[in-house]
């Protein structure tokens, strides 16, 4: 089972603004992997992070391929940092899309519902499989024995 702690939840929706964003990792099908920084990510209930695409490019391929994305997040200041790795879905319309680009509006990480182009971006809602420490070690599991 994976329940976010109020530290993780508190730390992570305040990464932006800390200076500490979100890595997130994606691999294509083929293995080619990618990374960058998002500063949009947010927790929701106690087991999955989301967050707005702005780029509908590489990122967002490669999750589409491979649905499997590590999140990592390190605060040097508070010595506090974890690896989370996820199954990710990818929604450019609909209920679910509408309903986190609010949560998102509401919580300050995005200033407006369109982008400068006109378009909303893309939301990628991450369902939390483990949650390790920054060394690896598994602290929870959704179902036990997951292999990643």
């Amino acid at each position: 089972m994976i329940q976010l702690t109020e530290e993780m939840a508190r730390l992570i929706n305040h990464a932006r603004d800390d200076g500490y964003p979100c890595i997130v990792g994606t691999a294509s099908g083929d293995g080619t992997p990618n990374c960058g920084y998002i500063g949009t990510v947010l927790t929701v209930g106690d087991d999955r992070l989301i967050y707005r695409d702005r780029t509908g490019r590489v990122p967002l391929d490669h999750i589409e391929e491979n649905p499997k994305v590590i999140v990592l997040f390190r605060n040097t200041e508070q010595d506090v940092g974890w690896k989370f790795r996820c199954t990710a879905g990818v929604y450019r319309d609909g209920p679910v899309f509408e309903e986190m680009i609010d949560l998102l509006l509401e919580s300050g990480l995005i200033a407006e519902r369109h982008l400068p182009d006109g378009s909303q971006g893309t939301i990628v809602s991450l369902r939390i499989d483990q949650v390790l420490t920054l060394f690896g070690e598994v602290l929870q599991e959704r179902e036990s024995g997951l292999q990643w």
